[in-house]
């Protein structure tokens, strides 16, 4: 396919007066229409197309209709039936009303192109510059940012599960790539144990039983992949992702014990942390988290959005990440990204997770965002039962490393550390003859048999130390109750994300694709909310049950 590209050609005058008859007061697709015009221009996209070949559909209506996919939740061929047949649609797009429309598969071949042209980015960032323009989106204000859980496409494994379905994977996609090659390396027991989908009623059932039925699978892989590696097989059979796959869950899952035979990993042995171990042969970007009582093999992803008095919450940024990550890992680069765009805000609304001491000063410092949200608490007994001298409690003089107590005793030792969450923290002790005769003592020492002296740990350097202790005084106060309740909006976006973009489980295999499922399904939740402020659609307010309303109401006199 070839791009000539051509101006966006205007509504035909039939289709405007049928959809203006249809619809007197419009639709969102085509109050957007006549906002933005033809939103996207054929120019934007000349990069991924070449230049011979046969003549390509407009991109730019490619790209609009796959906003108008992702908006809402529909398949390739659900959305193309939509343009065939939907009046507000064929207005968007410029279309006659007999216009036949498209074949589905062009929206998969769009959507290949954007990722293979490192352009999944492109029409959400296009579209953020045209709100841009019409000054719903500036630097500065007020942002805010959550995330949510994403289900990958396939099935979670138990380990058993995975070596099997690993296997049988990688002589699946053999026997397709190169069937002599593989017919001359079956094994006798391999069509018994690899024809069918293994399935964990049929596994056996005791330990024992289970670790024999693992070795037995690990040293097949390892017959299949000693063949893959000889010299004499072709070097292009390495170079397969399934081959790659089935490497890494050996190296994963099996170790050789002194003998050279092949053995079950346990725990004792070292299995990967969650952040790298492969769950599935099909996705091998998936990964395996759990959040409270909630467990899921897929992603995460992040989602930041404008939250400004009288304008539409508009999407700023989307992160996609494996599911381990934590939120605060993802901080940082939202930051970065929002500052690629000149998009940085004032002031981020943010759950505790997307926070810690060194983020609130590093956020300030390099980016001059301002993190708002509630922070860890101060874990030690003493903070969490309020019957003793918390580490607040006590004054911190940095330049002179030392620190003073409520009675008024100096530290002995001041000790740079790493606490158990890998957090640089300073260990400040004080010496046991001021402690133990201190009429304070149980307000710092709860058992003198263990501890006769205390012992205070801050974070460090001291720039992180002191956004900290002003980040819980904030906290307290009631003005940051009220100014918080603005990040509860980014549940509603997150909702409808989910019931209308279909996010909570990803449509595609691999992280790079997951990703342009959260970027397009985001351009579609702006580019609704635009379109529904222009036409005066008030934004949704929570929704409370009726005992909640009743409660809140003043009781009768």
């Amino acid at each position: 396919m070839c791009l000539h590209p051509r101006s966006v050609d205007p509504v035909p005058e039939e289709t405007t007066r049928v959809a203006r008859a249809a619809f007197p007061k419009g639709t969102v697709y085509m109050t957007m229409k006549d906002a933005l015009g033809g939103v996207f221009e054929d120019e934007d996209f000349a990069h991924l197309f070449p230049r011979r070949g046969q003549p390509a559909m407009a991109p730019w209506r490619l790209a609009l209709v796959t906003i108008m996919q992702f908006a809402e939740g529909l398949s390739a061929r659900q959305a193309a039936d939509a343009v065939r047949g939907r009046i507000d649609c064929k207005y968007a797009l410029s279309l006659e009303l007999d216009d036949p429309g498209f074949d589905a598969s062009v929206l998969s071949e769009f959507r290949t192109r954007l990722l293979e042209g490192g352009s999944e980015r492109l029409l959400f960032d296009h579209m953020l510059d045209r709100f841009r323009e019409m000054g719903l989106v500036k630097a500065g204000g007020r942002q805010r940012t959550d995330s949510t859980r994403i289900l990958a496409v396939v099935k979670g494994l138990n380990r058993l599960e995975l070596v099997g379905e690993t296997m049988r994977h990688a002589l699946d996609v053999l026997a397709t790539v190169a069937p002599e090659w593989l017919q001359e390396r079956v094994h006798e027991e391999w069509p018994q144990r690899y024809v069918r989908k293994l399935d964990d009623g049929k596994l056996p059932k005791s330990k024992e039983a289970r670790q024999e039925e693992a070795e037995k699978i690990g040293a097949d892989g390892h017959a299949l992949l000693g063949e893959l590696l000889s010299e004499v097989s072709p070097a292009w059979l390495r170079q397969i992702p399934a081959v790659e796959t089935l490497r890494r869950v050996w190296l994963q899952n099996f170790f050789y014990d002194r003998d050279g035979e092949v053995c079950w990993r346990t725990s004792e042995e070292g299995i990967p942390r969650s952040t790298d171990y492969i769950n599935s042969p099909l996705d091998p970007d998936c990964r395996y988290a759990r959040k409270f009582t909630t467990s899921w093999v897929g992603y995460r992803v992040h989602i930041t959005e404008t939250c400004e008095e009288g304008l539409p919450n508009i999407i700023t940024d989307v992160q996609t990440a494996p599911a381990p990550v934590a939120d605060g890992d993802a901080t940082p680069l939202i930051h970065e990204a929002l500052k690629e765009k000149d998009l940085l805000p004032e002031t981020q609304f943010v759950d505790t997770g997307y926070l810690d001491a060194e983020l609130l000063a590093e956020s300030k410092k390099n980016y001059g965002v301002d993190l708002f949200g509630p922070t860890r608490p101060d874990y030690k007994w003493q903070a969490r039962e309020k019957t003793g001298f918390e580490a607040a409690a006590f004054t911190i003089d940095w330049d002179n490393e030392v620190a003073t107590c409520p009675e008024q005793k100096a530290s002995i030792s001041w000790t740079p550390a790493i606490d158990k969450q890998h957090n640089k923290v300073m260990k400040i002790k004080f010496s046991g003859k001021d402690c133990m005769p201190c009429p304070s003592r149980e307000k710092c020492i709860r058992s003198v048999k263990e501890y006769k002296r205390r012992t205070v740990t801050v974070r460090r350097p001291r720039e992180h130390h002191e956004a900290l202790q002003r980040a819980r005084e904030r906290e307290r106060t009631v003005e940051f109750k009220a100014e918080y309740t603005k990040r509860a909006g980014i549940e509603g976006t997150v909702s409808r994300a989910v019931r209308t973009c279909g996010v909570r489980r990803s449509r595609y295999v691999g992280l790079d694709k997951t990703h342009l499922h959260h970027l397009l399904s985001a351009t579609s939740l702006s580019f609704l909310r635009v379109g529904e402020w222009l036409m005066g659609v008030p934004k949704a307010k929570t929704r409370r049950s009726p005992f909640a309303r009743l409660v809140a109401q003043p009781a009768a006199a």
